[in-house]
């Protein structure tokens, strides 16, 4: 144990509580998510650090929030290109130690992309997936426990973005990020979308009956 980074060692703490009860929530897509929600929900009740205490790779597996934000009028879903990454990404970050997931969506949509949090009807406050990453590169690099959150805005809204972070920002219907090729996106990107496709499809069929 250090003072920098004291390990949380009992799954029952309220904040790993919470974080289990969010990805025990999560109904797999296939046969990959199925295993990286093993994945996750032995890292958390393993009790090993949550939280990145220090850039880059401090713990070397951490968590971490995208949030999609999604244009319902328009048919469309945001990506950004990462500056660090060279990817273009769902907006996100890392999740502070002890942070509430949903407010570390809050926080970071207003710092990436100065507007409000909306959470999308299709999901509420809740992540519709998840995905465990090793980062590309050598030095710094690290895992990254991702929970991915859907966001309603329209285009018209984002008129900004960080540029420390981010080199540019693209609106695309689900169709069109599905035609792009897959070393231009985070690596879960299409499985996302599909994802997202099937979800949205189920909430309008439930509406409807």
């Amino acid at each position: 144990m250090t003072a920098i980074d004291p390990p949380l060692t009992h799954p029952a703490e309220p904040a790993r509580a919470r974080l289990s009860d969010l990805v025990g929530a999560i109904d797999p897509w296939d046969d990959l998510e199925r295993a990286h929600l093993k994945t996750a929900a032995e890292w958390i009740a393993g009790g090993a650090p949550l939280y990145r205490v220090r850039k880059p790779d401090v713990p070397p597996m951490h968590l971490v929030c995208y949030f999609v934000v999604r244009d319902e009028e328009r048919g469309r879903l945001l990506l950004v290109a990462h500056r660090k990454a060279g990817l273009w990404l769902p907006a996100g970050g890392h999740v502070d130690p002890d942070e509430d997931p949903w407010d570390t969506v809050v926080r970071e949509c207003r710092e990436e992309l100065d507007i409000q949090a909306t959470a999308s009807p299709v999901t509420g406050r809740r992540p519709l997936f998840l995905t465990v990453t090793r980062t590309r590169g050598g030095e710094g690099a690290h895992t990254d426990v991702s929970l991915w959150y859907v966001l309603d805005a329209t285009a018209d809204s984002v008129t900004t973005y960080d540029e420390g972070e981010l080199t540019a920002i693209r609106w695309l219907t689900e169709e069109q990020v599905l035609q792009e090729p897959g070393e231009l996106l985070d690596p879960h990107m299409h499985r996302f979308t599909r994802k997202l496709r099937h979800a949205r499809t189920s909430t309008r069929a439930g509406v409807q009956t």
